[in-house]
Parts: structure tokens; C-alpha cells; sequence
């Protein structure tokens, strides 16, 4: 991919409704089964949308087992730091670290990355003032004299947008280069392209990404049914008769390498970042092309770095986020640049609902796991494919994986597009 040689990736985890890891996450939608079901943050009946991909049994114990933190720390920064944390464990990176003597960490410390992609603020993160403003009666007076009797100080460190970037850092004593990234469903990626810059450049030697997020609350899902994004009950991508999105929360990260400094860790890669590509229509907040021309020219700028022709790609994993729009442009974009009866196309926010800010992430996981297996999920929604997308190679049942290279697409609002170009290189 660049001059500097190979990318690895090194480790991977996720957790999302559809399971706790990465692995349960992806058997699960290999199976057909979804995460999504009804909403128990809070009582939907009637609302327009009643159902989302939420983490059943949520604790926070099972995800940050310092309790200290938990005043700290909001739910979707628990999920980003702990998938942070199962990356770096299946990298076995923090071992070779504490084995080094201990004059050699500090060096190995400062060459180690640290990026994140979030959601930024929620609108959760001002239900905590609502007690306040009942009190104040609309008194701004009343409303400053209660405040800090009312609403805990800690509000404040709870709503930073980048808390998992600092706690990551912090808890790992990683002190390289850092940036945090909030451009909704993109971050991800972009996130992914920051750290293969720094690594390709030489700023560093290894990067941790995490994407983390939880759009799943009342007010979300009030606009979002308010703009006619979501469904009435799944997530039909590419369907004829598809309706929408829903939401989902979740993290993801990966643990991405140079190969030298991989290499002389006696480590194994899991995996090859290949290419990457950025593109937008720049069209409007919601306005999409017809022909999803920002996901072509995504892609094909992914392909070049690759360098990699498009009948050499094995599996797509599409953004497909159900929307009747989104998946019209995108699937004539996929049809554009790899033809009829491309590559089997897949995609899994009918198992996992749209998490935002860390979609993009762990899609790329679990289409690094779909590699792995030699298989790519169906999308069990699938009933009957919209007309103007026949010859897109998409199916509700499992399709074989020809081959070990795969791209995964993501979208976002204000037209933005981006692709990742994947090649796996443990095949069970």
C-alpha cells in the first residue's frame, strides 16, 4: 500500500447487539439472526420506530470493571473502551510491551497511535438538565442558583466527545500522535486513514482504532423517524420493498501494524489495509446523487491505492443501510465499477442496526471475519431484489468467498462516501 511497506492488522474485536464479540457477532449473522428487537432504554410503544439493535443486559461492569469510572464514563465511551481493550488483547500487544526491559517501553510507548472515531454529544447528555429546568419554571436566576445542587459536576467530562481517546491513551500509557474523529457514519474510516497515514509516514509504528457510539434514544429516534429514515420494523437492504434504517450501538477497533515492527514481535497478521478512499457529493445534508457517484469514486480511488483491478476483489461489504435512496446510488455504484454479477455483496445492519460513528468500523471487522471464514453472511432481510439493481450479487443466504481481498463501503450525511480495501490472511 505504501512505500513504507505493508499495514497489518494485528487484532480485532467488536461488540454490538447482534453479540458480545467479534466472532458471536459475525456467527450470529451468518446464522441470520439479528440483535435488533423492541426498545427497553425507554417505553416506545407508539412511537414511529419501537425497535433497535441495543445490547441486551447491559452492564457496566461487564465492560469497564472499575467501578470509579463509571461516573465518568457515558454508556457508548464503556463500549468504545472495552472494545479498545479486546483489540489490543487479541494483538498481544500490551504483553510484548511489559515484556520489553523496562528503559525500552517508554521509546515503544511514544511510537504507539491512539485513534477514535464517536458520535460526539448525544442528546441524552442534556436529559440530565430537565429536573433543573422544571425547578427554574423558566427563571434563569433560579436556573443558576440550583445548578450545582441538581446536575452532578461530572456532567461535564460524561458528554466529551473524545473520552474514549483519553481513558485509551491513559489506561495503556500509549503516548504517540492521537486524534479523535466525529463525522457521524464515516468517522470511522477516516479514523482508519489517519493511522495509515501516520504509520505510512513514519510517526508512528502501531495505531489502536476504535469506533464507538449509541444513538439509541429517545430524540434520535424521534428526527430520524421525523426525516422518514427509518424503518417500521428491519432492515431490508437492497430490497424492493425496504423502508429504512434502524439504529444500533456498538464498538469496534482494530489494532493496525507496520509489518517491520509487527514482524519483529514475532507477531501473526490477521490481515492487510490494501487501500482506502474518501469521496462526497457535496450536495446537501441528505441530498444523495442517483448514482451514488461519491461511492464510485470512493471506491475506485480505494482500488488505485490497492492497486488492485475490481475482478480481483472477493466480497463487497456494502454500506446498505436500507434507506430507498442510499441503496439505489450505492448498488448502481457497485454495479458501475465491478459489473454485473460482480463479487458476492453482503452488509450487516440488518443484524446489528446502523451505529453511527462506529459503523464503519465494525463492518470492516466482521468483513475481515467473513474473509477469514471464506463466507459472506446473507442479509436475511432480503426478499425480493429491487428491479433496477439486477445483477447485484446479493442474497438473503450464505455465498462462498472466492478469494482472501474484500472492500467495505460507508456513507454518511452531507454526501461523504468512503471505502476500505481488506485482505485477510488466515483462512478457516
Amino acid at each position: 500500500m505504501t512505500a513504507g511497506g505493508p499495514l497489518w492488522i494485528t487484532g480485532a474485536s467488536a461488540v454490538c447487539s447482534a453479540g458480545r464479540t467479534a466472532e458471536a457477532a459475525w456467527q450470529a449473522a451468518r446464522a441470520g439472526r439479528s440483535g435488533i428487537g423492541p426498545i427497553v432504554a425507554w417505553n416506545a410503544a407508539g412511537w414511529p420506530c419501537e425497535v433497535a439493535g441495543e445490547i441486551a443486559g447491559f452492564d457496566a461492569r461487564d465492560f469497564v470493571p472499575d467501578r470509579k469510572l463509571h461516573k465518568l464514563l457515558s454508556r457508548m465511551d464503556m463500549l468504545g473502551l472495552h472494545a479498545a481493550h479486546q483489540a489490543l488483547a487479541d494483538s498481544g500487544l500490551l504483553g510484548f510491551r511489559d515484556s520489553l526491559p523496562e528503559g525500552e517501553r517508554p521509546r515503544f510507548n511514544e511510537r504507539c497511535a491512539v485513534l477514535a472515531a464517536s458520535g460526539g454529544a448525544t442528546y441524552s447528555n442534556q436529559y440530565d438538565f430537565f429536573t433543573l429546568l422544571s425547578v427554574a419554571h423558566g427563571g434563569l436566576k433560579s436556573f443558576g442558583e440550583e445548578l450545582t445542587s441538581t446536575v452532578s459536576p461530572m456532567w461535564l467530562l460524561r458528554t466529551l466527545p473524545n473520552n474514549v481517546l483519553c481513558y485509551a491513551g491513559v489506561q495503556t500509557g500509549f503516548k504517540g500522535p492521537n486524534a479523535n474523529f466525529t463525522s457521524h457514519s464515516v468517522s470511522g474510516f477516516l479514523a482508519v486513514r489517519e493511522a495509515l497515514r501516520l504509520l505510512a509516514d513514519g510517526k508512528a509504528d502501531r495505531a489502536i482504532v476504535v469506533g464507538y457510539d449509541s444513538p439509541v434514544e429517545p430524540q434520535t429516534v424521534l428526527y430520524f423517524a421525523g426525516l422518514g429514515l427509518l424503518a417500521r420494523d428491519a432492515v431490508r437492504s437492497f430490497d424492493a420493498g425496504r423502508d429504512g434504517c434502524l439504529l444500533g450501538e456498538g464498538a469496534a477497533a482494530l489494532v493496525i501494524e507496520t509489518a517491520d515492527a509487527a514482524s519483529r514481535r514475532g507477531a501473526e497478521p490477521r490481515g492487510e489495509i490494501i487501500g482506502a478512499g474518501t469521496a462526497t457529493e457535496a450536495e446537501g445534508i441528505l441530498a444523495i446523487g442517483d448514482e451514488g457517484e461519491a461511492v464510485r469514486r470512493a471506491i475506485e480511488e480505494c482500488l488505485a491505492e490497492a492497486s488492485l483491478e475490481p475482478d480481483r476483489v472477493s466480497m463487497i461489504a456494502a454500506h446498505g443501510n436500507g434507506t430507498v435512496p442510499s441503496d439505489a446510488s450505492e448498488g448502481r455504484a457497485l454495479l458501475e465499477v465491478f459489473g454485473i454479477e460482480g463479487p458476492p455483496v453482503t452488509g450487516f445492519k440488518w443484524a446489528t442496526g446502523h451505529l453511527m460513528g462506529a459503523s464503519a468500523i465494525l463492518e470492516a471487522v466482521l468483513a475481515l471475519l467473513s474473509l477469514e471464514h471464506g463466507e459472506a453472511p446473507g442479509i436475511a432481510g432480503l426478499r425480493r431484489l429491487d428491479p433496477s439493481l439486477t445483477g447485484l450479487r446479493v442474497s438473503p443466504s450464505v455465498q462462498p468467498i472466492e478469494g482472501d481481498t474484500g472492500v467495505v463501503v460507508s456513507r454518511g450525511f452531507g454526501g461523504s462516501a468512503a471505502a476500505l480495501a481488506l485482505r485477510a490472511s488466515r483462512r478457516g
